[in-house]
């Protein structure tokens, strides 16, 4: 279901980078909210709701991630891999956009969870293109429904397709509904 926020959060240790990739998601007309981070570590607190980032309102739930790879105080593979032990965060689209081209990274990018990886553009043009491009996609995309904090919402798989992966308090229900067949 498409969601009807759509928060945008960019990790990036570089204030310039930041302010180019805002810029470039403003040229092509994204109005949406937009949230600017530097380091990992502040992105996992973020994505907590701790300290700072309590308050939803003022800082909402990202629906999409855009992260750098090589940053201080928390690269962005301590980002993804943080997003891929939580599940509740799993879902969430999350794009590396780094200048590393390094095979290993990429590798590494995409065991973790990335949903995309983009080698960060030697100019403003290309990297017009690679923002309208992953908002172009990501906000036509269908990803599932989560509330404020970002917990999924939970949704009913007996008697569909997903039933056989069922999780946590579904997954009594799924084997209750299958005993009873």
């Amino acid at each position: 279901m498409k969601s009807t926020h759509f928060t945008i959060l960019i990790i990036d240790d570089s204030p310039t980078d930041q302010t180019l990739i805002v810029r470039a998601f403003r040229r092509n007309d994204v109005t949406n909210r937009i949230v600017c981070l530097d380091c990992g570590e502040e992105a996992i607190a973020y994505l907590n709701g701790v300290g700072q980032y309590a308050d939803r309102t003022r800082f909402p739930y990202p629906t999409f991630i855009i992260t750098d790879l090589k940053m201080p105080r928390g690269d962005g593979l301590s980002v993804l891999e943080n997003l891929k032990k939580n599940p509740e965060w799993a879902v969430i689209p999350t794009v590396v956009l780094t200048a590393s081209d390094d095979p290993d990274d990429i590798k590494k990018s995409y065991m973790l969870g990335a949903s995309s990886y983009f080698v960060k553009s030697k100019g403003f043009d290309h990297l017009l293109r690679q923002t309208k491009i992953l908002y172009d996609y990501w906000s036509e995309s269908e990803t599932p429904e989560v509330d404020v904090t970002g917990k999924r919402l939970k949704t009913e798989s007996i008697g569909r397709l997903g039933e056989r992966f069922a999780q946590g308090e579904t997954e009594d229900a799924t084997r209750a509904h299958n005993l009873s067949r």
